[in-house]
C-alpha cells in the first residue's frame, strides 16, 4: 500500500529581492556597527539606507541570537484558525488511499470544496493519480535501459480492415455496417516492437497473427541498420510467442525471451502505450477510404514518430535521439 508522508517541517530557502537593501551579510554589518562599534541607530540607518526601525530590529536580533539571528524567518502565523481540521485531513487521505479518487470526487463525498481537498493532498505530498498504478495504489516505477536493444517490448495490435470506399467514418454508421458485413473476419495485425529508448521498428500490417521474427524479420533488420543489438525481448503469453518458430528464431539470434505475468499487461506497458499512440495518430487519425490507403500512410507516420515527434519522457526529444549510431557513421 502506498503510504502518504507527513507534511514537510522545513521551509524552502528564501531568495532576497534583487533590489533588497539588506542581505544576510548586510544585516550582519549593520548590527555590528550598532552593537560592536556603538553607532547611533540613525547614523547606521542612513549608512545602510534603511529606516531606523529596521536598523533597531536587526541590532536587537544580533544581541539575542548572534549571527544566526540574521537569517530570514518564516512569515507563517503561529496559529491558523481557518486551517482544515486534522480529523478532516485524515478522512481525505483515507479516501484517497483506499479509493484512489481525485479531489472533486473526494470533495463530493465529504462535502468539501475541491480546492481544499487539493491543498490537503498537496500538503502531504500525495502523488497524482496519473503516477499511480490503479490496481495496487503504488507509484509507477518508470525506467529506461542503459542502451537501446537491451530490452525490446513486443506486442501485436489487431485492427479491422477498411473496406474499399470507406468504412462507417466515411459512409456513416448504417452504410458502414452493410459494407463491412461480408468482410467481418478480415483483420489487420501489425506487430509492434519498441525499446525503452523509444525507438520503434514495425513490420507492415499482415492478415495472419504471426510473431515478428527478431532474427530475420523487418524489426531485426531495422534495429541492425541503426547499430542496435537486440539482447532481450519482452512479450505477453500469447500462443504465437510460445511457438517453436518464435523460440528457434530467438535461440538462433542469441536473444533471451521474457514473458509478462499472466493478466498483467502493465508489465508490457511501454508497447501498450505505443499501441494507443498508433491508433490515435495513424490508424484513426483521419477517415481512410480503403485499407491500402491507410497502409500507404504508415511509413511516413513511422518516420515522423521516430525522428521528429517529441516525447515528454525524453524531454521533448524524438526517439532517434537515444540512438548514438543512427546514421552508421561509426561503422
Amino acid at each position: 500500500m502506498w503510504i502518504a508522508r507527513s507534511a514537510p517541517a522545513t521551509r524552502k530557502a528564501l531568495v532576497p529581492h534583487r533590489n533588497a537593501p539588506l542581505t544576510e551579510t548586510g544585516r550582519l554589518r549593520l548590527a555590528r556597527c550598532v552593537v560592536d562599534d556603538n553607532w547611533p541607530l540613525r547614523r547606521a540607518a542612513e549608512r545602510f539606507q534603511v529606516s531606523v526601525t529596521t536598523a533597531k530590529r536587526w541590532a536587537d536580533r544580533y544581541r539575542q541570537h548572534g549571527e544566526a539571528g540574521m537569517a530570514d524567518r518564516s512569515s507563517r502565523p503561529h496559529a491558523s484558525p481557518g486551517r482544515t481540521p486534522t480529523r478532516t485531513e485524515r478522512r481525505i487521505i483515507k479516501v484517497r488511499v483506499l479509493r484512489r479518487w481525485g479531489p472533486a470526487r473526494i470533495a463530493g463525498l465529504l462535502r468539501l470544496v475541491p480546492s481544499t481537498v487539493h491543498r490537503v493532498l498537496t500538503r502531504y505530498g500525495l502523488a497524482r493519480l496519473a503516477h499511480l498504478d490503479r490496481a495496487t495504489g503504488r507509484v509507477i516505477r518508470r525506467y529506461e535501459r542503459d542502451r537501446p536493444g537491451e530490452l525490446v517490448h513486443v506486442d501485436i495490435k489487431k485492427l479491422g480492415n477498411i473496406p474499399d470506399g470507406g468504412g462507417h467514418k466515411v459512409l456513416g454508421r448504417q452504410a458502414g455496417r452493410k459494407t463491412r458485413s461480408g468482410a467481418a473476419t478480415a483483420m489487420c495485425t501489425p506487430p509492434s516492437t519498441t525499446t525503452p529508448a523509444w525507438l520503434t521498428a514495425r513490420s507492415s500490417p499482415t492478415r495472419r497473427r504471426r510473431p515478428p521474427s527478431p532474427s530475420g524479420g523487418r524489426a531485426q533488420a531495422f534495429f541492425a541498420s541503426c547499430g542496435i543489438t537486440v539482447e532481450r525481448v519482452l512479450t505477453d503469453n500469447g500462443s504465437c510467442y510460445k511457438s517453436r518458430l518464435w523460440r528457434d528464431a530467438l535461440a538462433a539470434a542469441g536473444i533471451t525471451h521474457k514473458r509478462t505475468r499472466a493478466y498483467r499487461p502493465q508489465t508490457n506497458g511501454k508497447v501498450e502505450r505505443f499501441n494507443r499512440t498508433l491508433l490515435d495518430e495513424w490508424a484513426y487519425t483521419r477517415p481512410y477510404r480503403s485499407e491500402q490507403q491507410r497502409r500507404d500512410a504508415f511509413p511516413d507516420w513511422l518516420h515522423t514518430y521516430n525522428h521528429h515527434r517529441g516525447h515528454t519522457a525524453l524531454k521533448g526529444q524524438p526517439p532517434a535521439s537515444r540512438v548514438p549510431n543512427l546514421s552508421g557513421q561509426y561503422n
